[in-house]
């Protein structure tokens, strides 16, 4: 997983009126969950911008003031109409603790069913697995060249090394559907399961 640093400061106040009074000096109330008490402290909006505008997830080295902790960000909660982060939570990463996670889907290579007037359809964009956090990739890598027209991808189809794949297994990741000009070129063909591409490492 890709690394990210930022440092935060510990709350010395709690509540409503408090977390009003940080949104407006720019600093973000957080919260540090897996320790062994829930630690509440602030961070500078600018240093949550690679978090959050990013699908991309990171492992994040925190620093709150000298204390540092190893954690994934797990929410990210947003103003209903500014565009303004109100709270963000993270999950202290345990080296032998498993944690789950969304993982953004990235596809590799040219589908052979788009090359015959098929239509390529991603179903999904991201994935929830669960694994250590140092055998988290950065991207679910999934070759889809041999995809002919008609055929899919599926959750089931997918394996990674020390990962789990925690949705549906019949869930649709990505598929070649057909279209007129594809049964035009006599292109069509069934479902094949066994054709589908595994995800690469």
């Amino acid at each position: 997983m890709k690394n990210l640093s930022i440092k935060g400061h510990l709350r010395t106040a709690l509540g409503k009126k408090e977390s009003k009074r940080l949104r407006a000096g720019e600093m973000v109330p957080a919260v540090l969950y897996g320790t062994a008490e829930p630690v509440h402290f602030t961070i500078a909006a600018s240093e949550l911008r690679p978090l959050a505008y990013t699908p991309d997830v990171y492992l994040v080295n925190i620093d709150i003031d000298g204390t540092a902790y190893q954690a994934i960000m797990q929410d990210i909660q947003w103003h209903a109409v500014e565009e303004q982060i109100l709270h963000v939570d993270f999950l202290k990463v345990d080296d032998n603790k498993p944690v789950k996670v969304e993982l953004p889907i990235k596809l590799i290579g040219v589908a052979k069913g788009t090359k015959v007037g098929g239509k390529l359809k991603t179903n999904l964009r991201k994935l929830k697995v669960k694994g250590l956090a140092k055998n988290l990739p950065d991207t679910i890598d999934i070759n889809i060249t041999k995809l002919g027209v008609g055929q899919s991808i599926k959750v089931a189809d997918l394996k990674i090394e020390n990962i789990e794949f925690l949705d549906a297994k019949s869930n649709v990741v990505v598929a070649v559907t057909i279209t007129r000009a594809a049964r035009s070129a006599g292109a069509s063909a069934p479902v094949q399961g066994d054709e589908s591409e595994e995800g690469e490492e």
